[in-house]
């Protein structure tokens, strides 16, 4: 490593001008990284639902109905007129009302009151769309056109052009925040005006640069698209801080500048890359999720880690040798007070600390367990119009949510049976299938073939079946379970998808994946954590700490009694291990380096005074980062995990800083004795 340091540092023009080239070229290529805001397109493809909806799409022209539009105070003929308005939109692949299900040439007073109802009630018509995938922005905003102000939308695809139309914006707007503090909070804690633009610079390059080599995969989810380059900026400035750190103290030593950053990078290699160690592998638990969404996620955080490190190693040693002057020209004195002493007022509380976790510790991994979860993605925009269109179709008509079935076609007779046993059941509020609209008695060959298409395919007939519940939930998933069960009674080959039913197998499959990746991430890190300090109970007590911070933070919403995103819940019991073990290993780092050569009380406070200020600093971006994702972002899992980020890292940081220092204190003479080669001086000296 020592050629290759040399190399960079004796080339740091070049080094530059590629890495500058680079983000140039990422910045171009971003623009062709598509944006995937459909969860349930991540499902697995083995998934009862999604192998449904591609057997869907094969054998019929349409999908599933995934949009409501609501007409206030029209006429029959004038409702008709709009739906033929509607179905005309490029993009609009099927449009239902009454006229297909009604003979409107029959007065509606003789008509089923509620058949009728569920499309025409008081003056207001309520048609069902289906959107074609991909072009729910275009079709929304050409619908919101027909409609007018008084007319109301509501349904999935609504939502998902909803998310497209936001989702940048907002993590624009969350950088916007989250870079000004940054930069206050290094000015503070740095001692040059220049050194805070130097770290963002470094990140900011391998965020850039990994944004754009994104390319690779056509498309990534819109949740990585949102938190990934916040969260790869805010866990990796820490890389940055240790070199400069270290270059700092090596220009105390040596006369030249070129040398002081070569022992730099060779001192603070190792420390770099433990600690993009543990965020790597952190992240890299996210891939082995059978959910997509978490590979989705995990590649593209563990590609920027990579990407921050080489960045911080490289570009940033070059680029500081090439500012020194300016850098050296905007010294300022530290404006941050010392903390040191914060740590004899710390050291009181070690004792009390290890009480209280050693009570919050099992009701808190019992609570966080025991949460009400949900598993789909809505936005918190209450006052957007989407959200109040909602509303006013569910006070008019009541919810709808659609469930496809496609069972074999050939037996028109047990198809009706079917259709009546579902139109029985609970929660049921309609059911659309060639046995309801047409009737058995006549056979499709006497239709037109786009109306007999509507219905059959080659193989299957499709019956869809309208419920009142909301798209997930107890009484929706047992919906799903009754409406499949039902099916299944009268034919033995019964397909099933819809919103419902994907939520149903989404939280199948991710609550099996809870086990998996939490194993895998800790198994991995403990690893890591047994080869940095070759000691058998060390790697015991930083993850008792840090697994604590979480179970603690993700138990605050079952105390609360609100509801939590599980994909929320699964992403941040991995990210937050990842992302701030960094912190108890540099706490435990200097207390075992301490403890060579001092008491253990003496050691204790001097490694107070040498890890308060990166851990309060680090930890305070980090937490600033998730906090500024609550504040932006409309999307409910987006919002959460920002919430759980920023709240789980005041944990960690809390538990680093109070409890980790009482265990290493209370256990040292078991921390002495099961690692190697401790070399800890007696404390009877």
């Amino acid at each position: 490593m020592n050629a290759v340091f040399a190399s960079v540092i004796r080339h740091r023009k070049p080094v530059i001008v590629i890495f500058c080239v680079l983000a140039a070229l990422a910045a171009v290529l971003q623009l062709g990284v598509g944006v995937n805001y459909n969860m349930t397109d991540y499902l697995p493809e083995k998934a009862p639902s999604t192998e449904t909806l591609s057997l869907l799409e094969a054998e019929f022209p349409d999908a599933i109905p995934n949009a409501r539009v609501m007409l206030r105070d029209v006429t029959v003929t004038q409702a008709l007129a709009v739906k033929g308005q509607l179905a005309a939109i490029d993009g609009v692949t099927d449009v239902v009302w009454l006229d297909d299900v009604l003979d409107l040439k029959t007065p509606l007073e003789t008509a089923d009151k509620a058949t009728v109802e569920a499309y025409y009630k008081d003056g207001d018509a309520l048609l069902s769309l289906t959107i074609r995938k991909g072009d729910e922005v275009a079709v929304t905003d050409k619908i919101y056109e027909i409609i007018g102000p008084e007319g109301a939308l509501a349904g999935n695809a609504v939502d998902l052009a909803e998310a497209q139309k936001l989702t940048g914006s907002e993590t624009r707007m969350a950088m916007l925040i989250l870079i000004p503090v940054i930069i206050l909070i290094l000015i503070v804690t740095t001692q040059s005006w220049l050194e805070p633009v130097l770290y963002l610079a470094s990140i900011g390059i391998s965020v850039l640069i990994n944004m754009g080599t994104n390319v690779i995969f056509g498309e990534i989810s819109f949740l990585t698209n949102a938190i990934s380059p916040i969260l790869q900026l805010a866990v990796s400035l820490d890389y940055a801080i240790f070199l400069m750190h270290s270059f700092e103290d090596f220009r105390k030593q040596t006369a030249d500048p070129s040398e002081a950053m070569h022992l730099a990078m060779k001192q603070s290699f190792s420390s770099v890359a433990a600690s993009a160690a543990t965020t790597f592998f952190g992240f890299l638990a996210l891939m082995f999720m059978k959910f997509r969404i978490g590979s989705d996620l995990g590649i593209v955080l563990v590609k920027g880690i990579i990407l921050s490190f080489l960045s911080v190693m490289v570009f940033l040693p070059a680029l500081t040798l090439a500012c020194l002057k300016l850098l050296d020209r905007t010294k300022h004195r530290r404006l941050l007070p010392e903390l040191g002493r914060a740590g004899k007022v710390l050291v009181k509380l070690k004792i009390p600390a290890l009480i209280l976790v050693a009570l919050l510790i099992v009701p808190g991994y019992l609570a966080q367990r025991q949460n009400n979860f949900v598993y789909g993605a809505s936005t918190l925009a209450a006052s957007s119009r989407s959200g109040a269109d909602t509303e006013a179709i569910e006070e008019q008509f009541g919810r709808e949510t659609a469930i496809v079935l496609l069972v074999p076609r050939g037996d028109p007779a047990r198809e009706a049976l079917l259709c009546q046993a579902l139109k029985n059941a609970d929660h049921v509020t309609g059911v659309v299938s060639y046995a309801t609209m047409v009737g058995v008695k006549i056979p499709d060959a006497f239709l037109d073939a786009p109306v007999s298409r509507r219905f059959y395919s080659d193989n299957y007939s499709r019956i869809i079946v309208y419920t009142d519940t909301a798209d997930e939930g107890s009484r929706a998933f047992d919906t799903v379970d009754r409406v499949t069960s039902l099916a299944r009674s009268y034919y033995n080959t019964v397909y099933a998808t819809g919103q419902s039913v994907m939520l149903y197998d989404m939280k199948n499959v991710v609550t099996a994946d809870n086990t998996v990746v939490n194993l895998i991430a800790v198994a991995t890190i403990l690893l890591v954590l047994l080869f940095t300090f070759r000691s058998a109970s060390i790697p015991l007590f930083l993850l008792i700490t840090i697994e604590t911070a979480i179970w603690i933070n993700l138990s605050v919403p079952y105390f609360a009694g609100s509801q939590l995103v599980y994909i929320g819940y699964l992403v941040i019991n991995t990210v937050q291990l990842g992302a701030t073990v960094d912190y108890a290993i540099l706490t435990t780092n200097h207390y075992a380096m301490n403890r060579r050569l001092l008491p253990k009380k003496e050691a204790l406070m001097k490694t107070y005074g040498q890890v308060i200020t990166p851990v309060i600093t680090s930890g305070a971006i980090l937490s600033l980062a998730g906090f500024a994702l609550k504040m932006t972002s409309t999307n409910q899992i987006v919002a959460e995990m920002g919430l759980l980020l920023g709240r789980g890292t005041l944990l960690s940081m809390l538990m680093t800083l109070v409890f980790l220092p009482g265990v290493l204190s209370v256990f040292d003479g078991l921390i002495q004795k099961t690692t190697y080669q401790a070399g800890f001086r007696s404390d009877t000296l």
